[in-house]
């Protein structure tokens, strides 16, 4: 049992190692200056990471993504679970969300900041655009699952609707509503970075651009690494916390899959 869990904690860092070593030799074989080595991208963390307007800018990102994420969290799983509810919520919203499911988020950002302008506003909300529509789907799904004798015994013991939803159908579905806001925060990363690679003003993607734009590129692959750390670490995160509160639900196991 020992051995297997430490097996099981040593696999990622053992993939992120080979994806490490792969690159490096990719980089000497094709000797090209675009593609700095993997120590060179290493190397350059420190110096961000050391940056005082560096780290203020990434943290500027997270306070972005944290407010998009929350807000949108906020919003989608009461009205994904009216949705699997009540077929009248789902006839109205669903042909909302299939206009809007298709189209990446990103590709909206032009037109928000002809609206909003390139300020925090206009990137929260494409983060909240990317986020809301898994956690919409899978708070739909999660409720939609709910057996109705469970709604019906809620009946007979003189529940509301309010109160069946919020203590029958909302436990029952929460494992699928934690599903859908994983795939979301990451969702929230990619489009975080992407709006600020749009609208450079500040933020983690106004560094990977701009060094691009100088031709810093164990700078760019540095900020990939930072940006690919975080996305683990938020994930892993969340699924600790998931974890704890559906400890009778089966673990996840998924990869979330972009829907930006």
């Amino acid at each position: 049992m020992m051995t297997r869990a430490l097996l099981a904690r040593a696999t990622p860092v053992l993939a992120c190692l080979g994806l490490l070593a792969v690159w490096q030799a990719a980089s000497l074989v094709l000797n090209n200056d675009s593609f700095p080595t993997a120590i060179e991208a290493i190397r350059a963390i420190p110096s961000i990471l050391g940056d005082k307007e560096a780290l203020i800018n990434i943290l500027a990102s997270l306070r972005r993504m944290a407010i998009g994420f929350g807000v949108a969290v906020a919003m989608s799983i009461p009205l994904g679970l009216m949705m699997g509810r009540s077929r009248t919520v789902a006839s109205f919203f669903n042909p909302l969300l299939m206009v809007i499911y298709p189209v990446p988020k990103a590709a909206l950002m032009p037109i928000i900041m002809l609206w909003l302008g390139v300020g925090d506003i206009a990137k929260m909300l494409v983060i909240f655009l990317g986020v809301s529509l898994p956690v919409i789907y899978h708070s739909f799904a999660g409720a939609k699952a709910v057996e109705e004798k469970m709604l019906w015994s809620g009946a007979a013991m003189g529940l509301s609707s309010a109160q069946r939803m919020t203590r029958i159908v909302l436990p029952a579905a929460l494992p699928e509503i934690l599903t859908g806001c994983r795939t979301g925060l990451v969702l929230a990363l990619i489009t975080m970075i992407t709006s600020e690679m749009i609208a450079r003003q500040s933020g983690a993607g106004n560094i990977l651009f701009n060094a691009l734009d100088m031709g810093q590129y164990d700078t760019v692959f540095a900020m990939i690494i930072i940006v690919g750390a975080m996305g683990i670490g938020l994930d892993a995160l969340f699924e600790r916390m998931r974890a704890r509160l559906v400890k009778w639900s089966e673990p996840q196991f998924d990869i979330p899959v972009s829907f930006s």
